[in-house]
C-alpha cells in the first residue's frame, strides 16, 4: 500500500483538480467528476507502483484534457487512460505492471476475481460482444503470429501476467462506452480490430503499450465510423 498510495493519490487529485472546473464550463453547473476518478483508477491499475508518483498524475491529466478536446458531436475520441499510458511512456519511459489484473497474488484466487468483474463489467455497460470479439481475435491473431515469428518470441502473451492484463483490458477498458460502438455486430468488428492492431503493434515494435496503443486504434476508426453516420443521416434529412 505504501508503494501505491502517492501515485494513486496524485492521479485521484489530478483528476479533480481538472475534469471538475472543465465539467462546469461545458455544461454551466458542478458535477462530480465520476469519469475523471474512473480514468485515474484506471491509469494507476496499470502504471508500475515502482514509477515516480507523478507519472500516473501526468497520465491521468493528459487523457483528461485530450478527453475534452479531441471529441466528436457525441463523445470523446481516445480513452482518457490509454492514451496517457501510451504518452508517458514516451514521456517517462514509465513501465506498466498491470498490478490492477492481480498479477501477485495466488493464481487460484485471481482468475475468478478478475474474470468475474470483467465479466459484470461488460454485461452491464452491454458490451459482452465487444470484450469477447476481443479475447477471440487476439489470441487467434498471436496463434497465427507463431507461424511468421519464433514462437517463443509470443509465448509471454499466453501467460501470467500478460493473459490477465489483457481480461483486464478486455473487461475494463476495451468496453468504454463512450469510445465503443453500441450495436453488436459493431462491437465485434471493432474488438478485431483493437485485438489485430495490439498484435501488430507488439510484433513490430514490442513496446509495452501494445495492448492500449491497439485499443487507441480501435478508438479511432470508431470516431471515424460514427462520424461518417452522423454526416450521412445529415444528409438524409
Amino acid at each position: 500500500f505504501g508503494r501505491v498510495a502517492p501515485g494513486l493519490a496524485a492521479a485521484i487529485g489530478a483528476a479533480v483538480v481538472i475534469d471538475t472546473p472543465l465539467l462546469w464550463w461545458r455544461r454551466r453547473r458542478w458535477a462530480f467528476p465520476d469519469g475523471a476518478l474512473l480514468t485515474a483508477l484506471l491509469v494507476s491499475a496499470v502504471v508500475s507502483p515502482r514509477d515516480p508518483w507523478y507519472v500516473p498524475a501526468v497520465a491521468t491529466a493528459i487523457g483528461l484534457g485530450a478527453k475534452h478536446v479531441l471529441r466528436t458531436a457525441s463523445a470523446n475520441v481516445f480513452n482518457p487512460a490509454a492514451l496517457g499510458l501510451v504518452l508517458v511512456y514516451y514521456l517517462f519511459d514509465s513501465a506498466q505492471s498491470w498490478w490492477g489484473a492481480l498479477p501477485a497474488i495466488v493464481p487460484g484466487a485471481a482468475w475468478p476475481i478478475l474474470l468475474g468483474s470483467a465479466t459484470l463489467i461488460a454485461w452491464r455497460v452491454h458490451r459482452v460482444h465487444l470484450a469477447a470479439a476481443f479475447l477471440a481475435g487476439y489470441f487467434t491473431c498471436f496463434s497465427l503470429s507463431t507461424f511468421l515469428v519464433d514462437p517463443r518470441d509470443v509465448a509471454e502473451i499466453f501467460v501470467a501476467p500478460d493473459v490477465l492484463a489483457t481480461v483486464f483490458l478486455a473487461g475494463f477498458m476495451v468496453t468504454d462506452p463512450p469510445t465503443s460502438p453500441a450495436r453488436d455486430q459493431a462491437q465485434m468488428l471493432n474488438g478485431i480490430v483493437v485485438a489485430a492492431a495490439s498484435a501488430v503493434i507488439f510484433l513490430v515494435t514490442g513496446a509495452a503499450h501494445y495492448q492500449v496503443s491497439g485499443l487507441l486504434c480501435g478508438n479511432l476508426i470508431e470516431a471515424g465510423r460514427r462520424t461518417l453516420l452522423a454526416r450521412r443521416r445529415l444528409r438524409e434529412s
